[in-house]
């Protein structure tokens, strides 16, 4: 192996204990979101464990980073957030939240026609809430059908089976809030102690 390379390697430990503390996630945490052990994280972490593919995927899905932040030193000490976009069911989704697992925060856009063909109800674990930014889109939910349009609210447990359409013309913007163990969201109207 190159001096390079690893150089590269040994740094991904640090890199990986920082990514960890910034997102105030314990080893154990960690462990029960990858799978990969607790003794083989802390390995990882001190530099006794090599960096493997097979270690760093999961790792770089549950801080929700890309690969090369692990692999490489970010291009700039920016403060600012820098919002990666992902693509998932042909809807780009900016995560707002790092940590894994717990309540996660997303703003998706959803493109005109979305989606193509069919109407596919699917079901999983969770409970989600939506917020309209911008545009028109339908919610299909059970057996009901739910137009909403710019500043209203649906909250749904995703066990009952949903599909998400954009009928067009324009992209819909959402502000969406996910809790996979099926957390309810807490909408307060005014502040406590403002009578009525």
């Amino acid at each position: 192996m190159s001096d390079d390379v690893d150089a590269v390697v040994q740094a991904v430990g640090p890199r990986l204990r920082a990514l960890r503390q910034q997102r105030d996630t314990t080893l154990t945490q960690l462990s029960e979101t990858t799978g990969i052990s607790v003794s083989t994280l802390s390995r990882l972490e001190s530099g006794q464990r090599r960096a493997t593919l097979e270690l760093l995927l999961p790792l770089t899905r549950a801080l929700q980073v890309p690969l090369d932040q692990l692999l490489d030193e970010p291009a700039s000490r920016d403060p600012r957030v820098q919002l990666r976009p992902v693509e998932r069911h042909g809807m780009t989704m900016l995560p707002l939240t790092r940590r894994p697992g717990g309540l996660q925060a997303y703003k998706m856009i959803m493109p005109p026609g979305h989606p193509a063909g069919d109407v596919e109800l699917k079901t999983h674990e969770g409970y989600e809430w939506l917020y309209v930014l911008n545009g028109r889109f339908v919610l299909f939910l059970g057996d009901q059908r739910l137009e909403l349009t710019p500043g209203e609210v649906v909250e749904f447990d995703t066990h009952v089976p949903h599909a998400l359409t954009n009928p067009g013309p324009a992209p819909v913007e959402l502000l969406a809030l996910f809790g996979p163990q099926g957390e309810r969201m807490h909408v307060r109207a005014r502040p406590r102690g403002s009578g009525e």
